[in-house]
């Protein structure tokens, strides 16, 4: 649990890659394979399920400090964490504890959801009388389920292939599926992960407990210049870029899995999807995206709207009904159980139209291929482009003719670039602040932001939006500094402040909403720059905002 500790304190303090890369290398290297297994789990974005309820978390620690309530919420307020609020305020430990990762997840993590509470009193207060304050602030975060590190999960991939002297390529390969929360992390799945490569390539094809696993999926680079620079159209196959959740939908072994890129497994969210992988010959994986689109629509429906298909613990006929999900198929990765990632995009993309076409058209309704956008030239695209809003998609899709189907953000297989419309903006006032995460605990970084509603002829600021990515550190400590001074009221750890900051707020998309206050909800927002040239009284107004909102084919309003 130290080494673990200790390696989460150094990523969390440095924003450097190579430092990042280096305390993951030191760590995996002298780490037990066990505590290993559950520290790359962590590390690559498994999600620790909460063991012990907030309250009951608050009113341990409060009582085990000998705090009154009035002088812990003033604590958590100045910190603005609650793990970190604990790690304070509890008195020293008075023994250490010499337990291994692996041991405390196992054996006393894992075992205090579902106890009675006198218990888990009685076990948090002993847990945290066994150690330091760093170990106590981790132990809290995996206990709450709020463990979060700022390390991207090919950063772990890179760390693990150089300690297990392997391409990183094929430590992607084997780790999919890893962070799946119905297959906990062993010693034994650790040593299998950073085999040498030597032992044989069957390490890196499915195995009979490991069927249904997807492939690492490839990614695309954001296109910063004119397509001009990438050569003759020709070489290139262009297609929309389509705005619902990346999928693979594998069917191996007369069974369908559907595989989100966060790896999650969400077959049983889209039972006409699976109805689609039950008609599919076995052996056959396709990468695309899941939309929401109802038969016979020219254009999808919002984003939105299929929000409810992952967020309800039920599907009941209602949600299936204002929810329809569809799958746009740009890839096949594999057909008649033969791995197809390395021959060419362009063999790829027509062999997936072969398959299209001997499927069943009551299937072929819900799985549609991507179409390709044909242009003459590249101002021809350009054009095409500009398009993109009032067809219901973010952009377009430049795709090597050549490219093989690589692991990640990588350009060594041949290259994709996403090209995406610019982003909606509107200037923006900021109204609430709360601190962040991590080594930004101690900051309010997530902001609020507002716009004016002008209706009846009285002006007033109107929430629509919260964002807390887009501004410099130093921006950043100027704007706590700002918010500190100009605090109004207190509500828990989030603070409203005067409005005096206006801001630049830029977001994908926009639709209409009757859960928010403003009547719209955006997609994406972001600051996009700090405008210390406006007053708040030139910011703009929700009349502008839903200005923005358009029908669009198949029902529904959005941009």
């Amino acid at each position: 649990m130290r080494r673990f500790a200790t390696l989460y304190s150094a990523l969390d303090a440095t924003t450097s890659t190579n430092d990042k890369l280096d305390a993951l290398i030191a760590y995996f290297s002298g780490a037990e394979p066990e505590d290993a297994a559950w520290a790359s789990y962590f590390l690559a974005g498994g999600k620790p399920r909460q063991s012990v309820p907030t309250r009951v978390l608050t009113e341990c620690a409060r009582e085990r400090a000998g705090l009154p309530q009035w002088l812990f919420d003033e604590s958590y307020q100045a910190v603005g964490d609650l793990a970190e609020t604990i790690a304070h305020v509890l008195p020293p430990a008075s023994r250490e504890s010499e337990l291994g990762l692996a041991q405390w997840v196992e054996q006393r993590l894992l075992t205090l959801r579902g106890s009675e509470p006198d218990h888990v009193r009685e076990r948090l207060i002993a847990y945290w009388d066994e150690l330091n304050w760093s170990e106590r602030f981790l132990l809290t975060k995996l206990i709450g389920g709020g463990f979060r590190v700022g390390v991207s999960r090919q950063l772990v991939v890179r760390a693990l292939a150089q300690v297990a002297g392997i391409d990183h390529k094929r430590i992607a390969q084997r780790i999919v599926g890893w962070t799946h929360s119905r297959k906990a992390p062993s010693a034994a799945g650790y040593l299998r992960l950073i085999a040498p490569a030597a032992v044989g390539d069957d390490l890196d094809t499915p195995q009979a407990s490991d069927v249904g696993l997807p492939y690492p999926f490839f990614l695309a680079h954001p296109l910063q210049s004119e397509p001009a620079t990438l050569g003759p159209i020709a070489d290139w196959i262009v297609e929309w870029k389509w705005d619902g959740i990346r999928a693979q939908l594998v069917k191996r072994a007369g069974r369908v899995w559907i595989w989100s890129r966060g790896e999650d497994l969400v077959t049983e969210r889209f039972p006409e999807l699976a109805e689609i992988g039950a008609a599919l010959p076995d052996g056959t994986v396709i990468d695309g995206e899941i939309l929401a689109w109802e038969r016979g629509a020219g254009a999808p429906l919002p984003f939105a709207r299929l929000q409810p298909r992952i967020a309800r613990k039920s599907l009941t006929r209602k949600v299936l009904s204002e929810s329809p999900a569809a799958m746009v198929a740009y890839d096949l990765l594999e057909a008649d159980a033969r791995d197809l990632r390395m021959e060419p995009l362009a063999i790829r993309r027509a062999r997936l139209d072969t398959l299209a076409e001997s499927l069943p058209r009551t299937v072929a309704v819900d799985l549609r291929v991507s179409p390709v956008v044909v242009a003459a030239d590249w101002s021809a695209i350009t054009r095409l482009r500009e398009e993109s809003r009032a067809r219901g998609v973010e952009g377009l899709m430049l795709k090597q003719r050549i490219s093989m189907y690589g692991v990640g953000r990588t350009k060594a297989s041949g290259t994709w670039w996403k090209w995406k419309i610019d982003p909606y903006s509107v200037d923006a006032v900021l109204l609430y602040a709360q601190p962040g995460h991590g080594r930004r605990a101690s900051l309010f970084t997530d902001y609020t932001f507002a716009v004016w509603d002008e209706a009846d002829g009285v002006r007033t600021l109107v929430p629509f939006a919260k964002a807390y990515s887009g501004l410099t550190d130093e921006e950043i400590r100027r704007v706590d500094a700002i918010v500190r001074k100009t605090t109004i009221e207190k509500f828990g750890p989030v603070r409203s402040v005067t409005p005096t900051l206006v801001f630049e707020i830029g977001f994908e998309g926009i639709q209409a909403s009757s859960r928010h206050k403003s009547g719209v909800a955006v997609r994406f927002p972001r600051m996009l720059r700090w405008r210390t040239d406006k007053s708040v009284e030139d910011a703009d107004t929700l009349e502008m905002l839903k200005g923005l909102l358009k029908p669009v084919a198949g029902g529904g309003r959005r941009v």
